[in-house]
Parts: structure tokens; C-alpha cells; sequence
């Protein structure tokens, strides 16, 4: 982190855990089991990978218990995480009976939704099904709107991302692998603070680029092939996400039409988000301008083969989801991808992908849009 960007705090957790024990409270429930998942550290702060084992922490109106295998406590208590007790087990225990003894007679518990089976099977076992509530909804009502604090991290890794891509697009020549490149991508990442490197990246070149995400095997850059880049990094955990789609040489009349009907879909997206417009009305907007040219409709194509956008936070796909069928209501603190890919079979397929963040009064974009299909960055 640098001096100008600083990490989310303990704080900000502390109120999030408020607000989670007041949803609790609201559903009558006695905790919630956060797994080894993206919200255990939004709550606590505690980062830790899902195994065999379940490591995770339970919630309740009064306290955080950490619920970890005894050979993983002196390391968990060495990592980041808000103060709370360590309810340790034994291999030859049952950490689901540790979790039951944390709630009160009868009391619900609401189970992450990001636990494995045999966690959710394991506290059936122990508490009774009936006792068993669906932590999902909850936790994601929660970490659906994004902070100040939050918005202000995930800015800076798209601005990290960005230059990335502008470096990527000085160096592409004939000859060069997409290996080479995403070599490249990861040490560009690196050398700019992304500590993890590239979080995913996809290098595509002609006909390759129809598949939304990439090819098997090594690819090599001819003169005249389609380009697709795609990838990001995490700063605090938080996830970037960028595409471009571009021609080094001059575009054939082909590519040049697609990229146009691409970039006036994925603004139609971005006019359609506005405060209290339903996540579907979005992917509608993108679907209006693609039949209007003569693509699609619906999934088929030539046309727009997924859902126009995603979530991103702690998460590279998380709620709100930019599809048909997603009802919900657009809000302030909501961040999510506009990519109404474009795939012409057999030939080349145009992603033009930035992200929004909706603020009071309307949306606004991470990273302004590419200019034209030789011009990749505004």
C-alpha cells in the first residue's frame, strides 16, 4: 500500500460486524458461521484458504469465536484478524460440536453459503437441519455496497491494471508468444505493488479471441490477428478487472463494425445504470443494441453469448450480477463489470470490458473506455 491508499481498518470491520449482528438480530438468529471463505476476512480481517478442516469464525450478538484446528492456532493467532476468542478441536474432535457449543439453547445458526457440503452436513448432524439458516443472503446484502474505503482500493488496482495494459500494447509483435505476454502481465503487476502478480490474465490472438475465455495451448501474434487481453491483480484483497480488444494494424471493415456495435452496447449499459434500475434492465440495454444490428438475439450468435456484467470486490465474481432474471435494485456503493462481449464465430470475438461503482447521483466508471479499435486506452 502506498501513502496515498491506505488498507481497510479495524474499524471499518468493527462496523461491519455491527451491522451483521443487527441483520441477526432482525432474523432471530444466535450467530453466523463465517468458513474459510472472502468473508471471513470481511469481517475479521482473518485470511485463510477453505480445506479439509473447517477454520472459520462464528458471529454472535456478543462476541468472535475462531473455531481452528489445534496445529493451526499459534499460526492463527501470529495472522491479522480482530480480537477474539480461539476455540480450538482436535483431530479427533468435532468441529461442528465446537461450533454448537458457541450458540444457546435453540439458538439458529446462519451457515456461509461459501462453506463445503461436508461443513453444512457436519453442523446437521450435530445441531439438527431445522436449526440451519442460509447465511448467503444476509452476508451478501452486506457486502454488496461497497465503501468509500473499499471503492478508493479497488480504483487503485484498475489504475495499476491499466498501466499495465498500456505497457502490454508497447510491446506486442509478430512473433511474440501469449506465454511471453502473460509473463509480462504478471511481472508488470509485481513491479507496481500487486504483490500476488496477476490475480488471472487471459492473452488471446485471432480467431481465439471468439472464445470468451481464451484457448488451450500457446499462441503466436501474426500481423493482422484480432488481440484480447484480459486481466488483474488484488490490492488488500480487493480485485481489479480490465479487457481490451484491439487490432495493431489497420482493422478490417469486420472488426471495425463489431468493435463500434461492442463499445455503443457497453454504453448503453453504462446510460442504463442508474439509481433503483433492476440489474436485468443493464444486460437489456446491451441486448436492444445488439438486435438492432443485426446480432443475437437473446444468446445466439453472432451476439452476446453471457451476462453483460459481474460483481467485484473481495470476490472477481460477486453479486450484483448484470443478467436476465437479477430483479434487484441498483444502490449507491455497488461495483460491477460492463462487458457485453461480442463473439463472431469462427473469426473474432470484441470484449471491451471497465468497471462502474454507483454513487448517489448516478454511475460512474473506473476506467474510462477504450476510443476506437486501434486505440485501446482514452
Amino acid at each position: 500500500m502506498t501513502s496515498e491508499l491506505r488498507p481497510i481498518s479495524d474499524d471499518e470491520r468493527l462496523t461491519r460486524l455491527s451491522r451483521l449482528r443487527g441483520a441477526m438480530g432482525e432474523a432471530g438468529l444466535g450467530g453466523v458461521l463465517l468458513g474459510s471463505t472472502e468473508s471471513l476476512r470481511y469481517f475479521t480481517g482473518l485470511v485463510w484458504h477453505a480445506s479439509e478442516r473447517l477454520l472459520g469464525a462464528v458471529v454472535t450478538s456478543d462476541g468472535v469465536f475462531y473455531v481452528v484446528p489445534g496445529f493451526e492456532q499459534s499460526r492463527v493467532a501470529s495472522l491479522p484478524h480482530l480480537p477474539g476468542e480461539i476455540c480450538v478441536w482436535q483431530e479427533e474432535d468435532s468441529a461442528a460440536a465446537v461450533v454448537k457449543s458457541l450458540l444457546g439453547s435453540g439458538q439458529r445458526l446462519a451457515v456461509d453459503d461459501g462453506v463445503p457440503l461436508f461443513v453444512y452436513h457436519a453442523l446437521g448432524r450435530a445441531l439438527g437441519a431445522e436449526r440451519l439458516a442460509d447465511g448467503g443472503p444476509i452476508i451478501r446484502s452486506l457486502r454488496i455496497r461497497k465503501s468509500p474505503a473499499e471503492i478508493a482500493i479497488i480504483q487503485y488496482a484498475m489504475d495499476l491494471t491499466l498501466a499495465v495494459h498500456r505497457e502490454v500494447y508497447a510491446i506486442l509483435k509478430p512473433g511474440i508468444k501469449a506465454s511471453e505476454v502473460i509473463r509480462f502481465i504478471d511481472d508488470q503487476h509485481r513491479a507496481r505493488g500487486a504483490g500476488g502478480g496477476s490475480s488471472f490474465c487471459i492473452v488471446s490472438f485471432g480467431e481465439a479471441t471468439s472464445l470468451p475465455h481464451g484457448a488451450d495451448g500457446d499462441q503466436i501474434y501474426k500481423a493482422g490477428d484480432a488481440i484480447l487481453v484480459d486481466t488483474g491483480c488484488r490490492i488488500d484483497g480487493y480485485h481489479s478487472d480490465l479487457t481490451r480488444s484491439y487490432m495493431l494494424d489497420s482493422p478490417t471493415r469486420a472488426y471495425s463494425r463489431i468493435w463500434a456495435i461492442e463499445r455503443e452496447a457497453q454504453q448503453a449499459v453504462f446510460d442504463a445504470a442508474v439509481p433503483g434500475a433492476s440489474c436485468e434492465s443493464l444486460d437489456d440495454a446491451a441486448r436492444v443494441i445488439l438486435q438492432a444490428h443485426g446480432l443475437g438475439p437473446d444468446y445466439r450468435l453472432p451476439g452476446l453469448p453471457h451476462r453483460a456484467g459481474h460483481g467485484l470486490g473481495l470476490e472477481i465474481h460477486e453479486e450484483p450480477y448484470i443478467v436476465r432474471g437479477n430483479a434487484s435494485s441498483l444502490g449507491e456503493g455497488m461495483c460491477f463489470s460492463n462487458e457485453p462481449m461480442i463473439v463472431v464465430p469462427g473469426q473474432f470475438g470484441i470484449r471491451l470490458e471497465d468497471h462502474i461503482h454507483m454513487t448517489s447521483s448516478g454511475a460512474q466508471w473506473f476506467t474510462t473506455p477504450a476510443r476506437g479499435p486501434c486505440e485501446p486506452f482514452a
